[in-house]
């Protein structure tokens, strides 16, 4: 069993598709498909069903996925190690709120380069629960999410404050008058959904019409014209507000606060360059 193996294994479980996987990793399908093969006849058992819907993990694949997990983890932290040398360098893999990403980030991220520029940074954006699921599967080395985060394998350091507004086309009007419209989300992972339900209950808002985005953009756009109301991080609002018919309108008190975190698993190998990030976000005024 080679390192190449187990992480083709690891694609296709995590995708849950040949075809996914084999996109994911550039390889042509015939190749992947192979490779499984090879890898449950060497084993001399079945790591997936196969199924018209995709591919899921047989008790032997969920305890082999965990092993690959750790091997991999393993092999990316010796590689790590050999490249540790003289100043901070290396692969950095960080996630990160959209939103956070857009605001908080660019000039955090500008100085950490201009102080670390042999660091080979690649900054992904997603949800909070898919970015927590990368983490703690080892895809990731930190991301920016909504905390805290209730997660035993996980450290997480509070950097960033927000103020959740409602966002609006309307200049004025109640919160119940602005929420009869469609409210605009984030898809699914969106982790203040509890927070949002919490205050259409407070409000007494009876059943409404729930329309997702998959990005913040997206949503500013459909706001400004009408479609609806969101709720967001007011930082991020305001950095789109050089457009018109957008405005800004408070939420009870109880509901305004976000915190963001950056999340790391516990076990993670800590080279120089990722140390060197995690002492600037410490230093940061609500770097805690």
């Amino acid at each position: 069993m080679e390192s190449g193996d187990l992480k083709i294994f690891q694609a296709v479980a995590r995708k849950g598709s040949i075809s996914k996987a084999a996109e994911s990793l550039h390889y042509v399908q015939s190749n992947v498909t192979n490779r499984i093969q090879q890898l449950e006849r060497q084993l001399q058992t079945q790591l997936f069903y196969r199924t018209n819907r995709g591919m899921t993990l047989t008790p032997a694949g969920e305890n082999l996925l965990k092993d690959a997990d750790r091997i991999l983890q393993l092999l990316h932290e010796a590689q790590k190690t050999a490249q540790e040398a003289g100043d901070p360098n290396g692969p950095l893999r960080i996630g990160s709120l959209e939103t956070a990403a857009a605001v908080h980030l660019p000039q955090f991220l500008t100085e950490y380069c201009s102080r670390c520029p042999k660091v080979q940074l690649s900054l992904s954006t997603g949800d909070t629960h898919t970015l927590v699921q990368h983490v703690l599967h080892y895809e990731l080395d930190g991301a920016f999410v909504y905390g805290p985060v209730e997660y035993e394998d996980l450290e997480q350091v509070a950097v960033f404050q927000e103020e959740l507004v409602l966002v609006s086309n309307k200049r004025e009007g109640s919160l119940q008058d602005l929420l009869r419209d469609p409210v605009l989300y984030f898809s699914a992972g969106c982790s203040h959904r509890r927070k949002i339900k919490n205050i259409l209950k407070e409000e007494a808002v009876p059943a409404h019409k729930i329309i997702e985005f998959g990005t913040l953009e997206a949503i500013i756009g459909a706001v400004q014209a009408g479609m609806g109301v969101s709720f967001l991080p007011a930082s991020a609002v305001r950095y789109f507000q050089n457009r018109k018919n957008l405005f800004l309108h408070e939420l009870p008190e109880q509901f305004r606060d976000m915190n963001i975190s950056f999340i790391y698993r516990s076990d993670l190998f800590l080279t120089s360059a990722f140390e060197e990030l995690l002492n600037r976000l410490k230093a940061l005024p609500n770097g805690r």
